[in-house]
């Protein structure tokens, strides 16, 4: 599998795509933006003038686009039509479960290998080539699907059937997006207490309360030196990609008639902090919203 087709070049696929290039492979990438071609250049891809282009050839096909009615369209009217039969279709996106099956439905009724395998870990993770894909596809694809997706993963971990991968990521993202409110909640009532939040941090990452919010990507500055707490919170998962997985789980939580009310109300802090101006802004500088300390 050498030659790869990469669609969508934003502050994840950009990364990817220069890990594929990395991995001595030859990327034909495809995107909108002519800065985001150019620096994908840089890295050693190869700039296609169209999606068809770019698909023509390909042993596999990459797409890591913004939203559900994109991966429908790109692949129903520039994908599908161009690549060849042989090429693997792994979309790479955070949509909808619906949606997701439904591409794969179209890919396979066109005799097309298909997966969707969201990712996990963020910018740092995507340039690092360090995330972790939850895959939906069929039993038989999954190793094809692994070789892939390696040169930009720490783990690769199939969830089951299609859809699969888009359920298990947006469940992920929703204990995330609560685990870390939680966490925030509870350093901006230490530091209201008097208690060292550095202090805090030390006995909760040995106590009942560690998780990753805590003692992985620790929202206040100092723990944990990669954090994006120690960079004004900036270059992680911004608050508007973290709003966006909670508008979806609470999507997918009413089509499937499951109750997710803390999902909700982080739904809505997160809502109210994108609201306040800090879209752009990690997701873990929701801290500073709690902390009355918002500039």
């Amino acid at each position: 599998m050498t030659r790869i087709a990469f669609i969508g070049l934003g502050n994840m696929g950009g990364g990817m795509a220069a890990n594929q290039a990395k991995a001595q492979r030859q990327v034909m990438a495809f995107d909108l933006s002519k800065a985001a071609l150019e620096k994908a250049e840089g890295a050693g891809c190869s700039p296609a003038p169209s999606v068809a282009e770019a698909v023509k050839a390909a042993d596999a096909v990459i797409t890591m686009l913004p939203a559900g009615p994109h991966v429908r369209n790109v692949y129903a009217e520039q994908i599908l039509p161009n690549a060849p039969k042989s090429a693997l279709l792994i979309d790479c996106s955070t949509i909808d479960v619906e949606s997701a099956r439904a591409v794969a439905a179209q890919a396979k009724a066109a005799g097309f290998r298909f997966a969707d395998a969201p990712v996990s870990g963020g910018v740092a993770a995507a340039e690092a080539g360090t995330l972790a894909f939850m895959v939906g596809c069929d039993d038989a694809d999954f190793a094809a699907v692994e070789e892939a997706l390696k040169p930009m993963s720490r783990v690769i971990l199939r969830a089951g059937d299609h859809g699969a991968g888009q359920a298990a990521k947006i469940c992920n993202n929703m204990v995330l997006g609560i685990s870390m409110i939680g966490v925030c909640e509870a350093l901006a009532l230490a530091e209201k207490l008097g208690l060292d939040p550095v202090k805090f941090h030390e006995i909760s990452s040995q106590s009942s309360g560690q998780c990753w919010s805590l003692t992985s990507y620790c929202p206040w500055p100092g723990p944990v030196p990669a954090a994006p707490s120690n960079r004004d919170y900036e270059g992680g998962f911004a608050t508007a990609m973290m709003l966006k997985d909670l508008k979806l789980a609470q999507e997918a939580a009413a089509k499937a008639g499951a109750a997710a009310p803390l999902g909700a109300q982080a739904e809505g802090l997160y809502a109210l902090f994108d609201g306040l101006g800090y879209g752009g802004k990690d997701f873990s500088a929701i801290l500073n919203l709690f902390r009355g300390e918002l500039t």
